[in-house]
């Protein structure tokens, strides 16, 4: 279970959108002594580059955006479009370190402020696979994005297929709210998606925070 933060919290904070600064006052996030989420920075450019060249078929399956990463020019590219959009509070670029190494992301990958409503997102490296990485690091996000950002709703997509992505939301007992026929293109065919939610007070139910 991830702990509480150091840092306070005024009562009336999660009334308010959050400054980037106080979002990046939240990172790096220790999950557990081997596991830890920083934010993606252009520094990353090269581990991260290496990491999607070498998973490169792993991922290409349900992740098709891998084929436009052929350098680490464009791994900074893609980490300064983020940091772009984290500037505008819209979206989070993490990655997931296990030990010293580079495990994979993860994502607050729209944050929608008005309806209190975040999307999470996620990819690993296949050797980093079956150790419950994906499924601490949600449960961390989920856990900081209600209990500190002042979130009601936390979604999960997934390929309707992809049994490895599905797992994590089971696992954390979001709910299943349905299935978009191919509502996902994937080079040329369409995959169709399942939905996953979790509300603040189900997640502090379960948790006993309630």
């Amino acid at each position: 279970m991830l702990s509480k933060l150091d840092r306070p919290r005024k009562d009336n904070e999660t009334s308010q959108t959050p400054s980037q600064e106080t979002i990046d006052d939240l990172f790096p996030l220790k999950i557990e002594r081997d596991l830890q989420l920083k934010l993606l920075e252009r520094k990353h450019a090269p581990e991260l580059f290496k990491l999607v060249d070498s998973n490169r078929t792993h991922l290409r399956r349900w992740l098709p955006f891998v084929d436009d990463y052929r350098s680490v020019s464009a791994a900074n590219q893609f980490i300064r479009r983020n940091r772009e959009s984290h500037a505008g509070k819209t979206r989070v670029l993490m990655g997931i370190w296990s030990g010293e190494s580079l495990a994979g992301v993860i994502t607050y990958d729209y944050i929608d402020w008005s309806n209190r409503a975040v999307l999470i997102g996620f990819w690993l490296g296949k050797s980093f696979e079956g150790r419950g990485i994906v499924t601490r690091a949600c449960s961390a996000l989920t856990d900081l994005a209600i209990n500190e950002l002042g979130i009601n709703r936390v979604e999960i997509f997934c390929a309707y297929e992809n049994t490895r992505c599905r797992s994590v939301p089971e696992r954390l007992e979001f709910k299943q709210e349905g299935v978009s026929r191919q509502r996902e293109r994937i080079r040329e065919h369409f995959v169709d998606t399942v939905s996953y939610s979790m509300l603040a007070s189900d997640w502090k139910n379960r948790t006993g925070e309630a």
